[in-house]
């Protein structure tokens, strides 16, 4: 049997708190959930879970994960950190407040930030629950990213054993430093990738609602080129036809800039996490 933490969650009635919690409740951890908010109280008391005051949940806690919006941490850590004990460990779910130095820390406190990879379009489900389960931590496995500001080997074996239990199910966890993390998201997965999800729906609604085209024909053959396009140009699976290959020049000269790449500077990086975290600018 794996090793049991004291772990507190600080924002358990949110949406992010909520898949949190109901994973932790399953496990032999020793859990405290805080909530302030009122609908949030309410949802945790009604999931059956007590709640606990943020100065009694986080004084002994090992970890604290704050499963609150970024907008709010660096006021939820100005708070509860100086009432940490010394080697406790402050875990948020995504590393743009991190990265742009906004939470109170100290010392002897570990900080750590953890995000979902979410389930991968690759991976081999077999029941229903893992198809209905796409953003993970339910049925289908997942795998984390992680980084721990800390060269304490037990410190990283207590992010872990978090990580695995408030994302399960989990195959890997990938350790990165805390701005690698946050080149992956925002840049790499947000930026982009996300972006590219939505362009596709406006490309569809385009088709549909201009051009006129049927739209359950539309998104078939949107909805199986898009796997196609997914599996041929990140695994490499089988090569595009020439005629696709002309195809894609002129969609990458018609809607990509060319300088496109820049986004993954380390001054356009603080620019969109400014953006996000609704700064004028990152101070370094």
């Amino acid at each position: 049997m794996s090793e049991s933490y004291r772990i507190a969650v600080v924002g358990a009635g949110g949406k992010m708190g909520m898949r949190v919690s109901n994973n932790l409740v399953q496990t032999d951890h020793e859990v405290a959930y805080v909530e302030t908010s009122p609908a949030g109280r309410q949802r945790t008391t009604e999931a059956g879970r007590e709640l606990t005051d943020a100065a009694t949940a986080v004084a002994d806690a090992d970890i604290v994960v704050l499963a609150v919006p970024d907008l709010a941490l660096p006021a939820v850590t100005a708070e509860l950190v100086p009432q940490l004990r010394p080697g406790a460990i402050v875990l948020t779910l995504d590393p743009a407040a991190a990265y742009a130095g906004l939470l109170t820390t100290r010392e002897d406190v570990v900080q750590a930030v953890a995000h979902p990879c979410h389930p991968s379009v690759f991976l081999e489900r077999t029941t229903k629950e893992q198809w209905a389960d796409t953003f993970g931590g339910i049925a289908a496995p997942q795998d984390a990213i992680a980084a721990v500001e800390s060269d304490d080997p037990a410190a990283r074996d207590v992010v872990e054993a978090t990580v695995r239990a408030i994302y399960a199910p989990v195959i890997d966890v990938h350790w990165v430093t805390v701005k690698q993390l946050a080149q992956l998201e925002p840049t790499l997965v947000e930026t982009i990738a996300c972006m590219i999800g939505a362009l596709l729906n406006e490309a569809l609604d385009e088709a549909v609602h201009t051009m006129g085209v049927p739209e359950a024909a539309a998104r078939s053959i949107l909805y199986g080129h898009t796997q196609v396009a997914l599996a041929n140009g990140l695994r490499g699976d089988n090569p595009f036809s020439d005629a696709c290959l002309i195809a894609m020049d002129y969609g990458r000269e018609s809607i990509v800039k060319e300088d496109w790449k820049k986004i993954f500077r380390d001054d356009e990086l603080d620019k969109n996490l400014a953006r996000m975290l609704h700064l004028d600018t990152i101070e370094r």
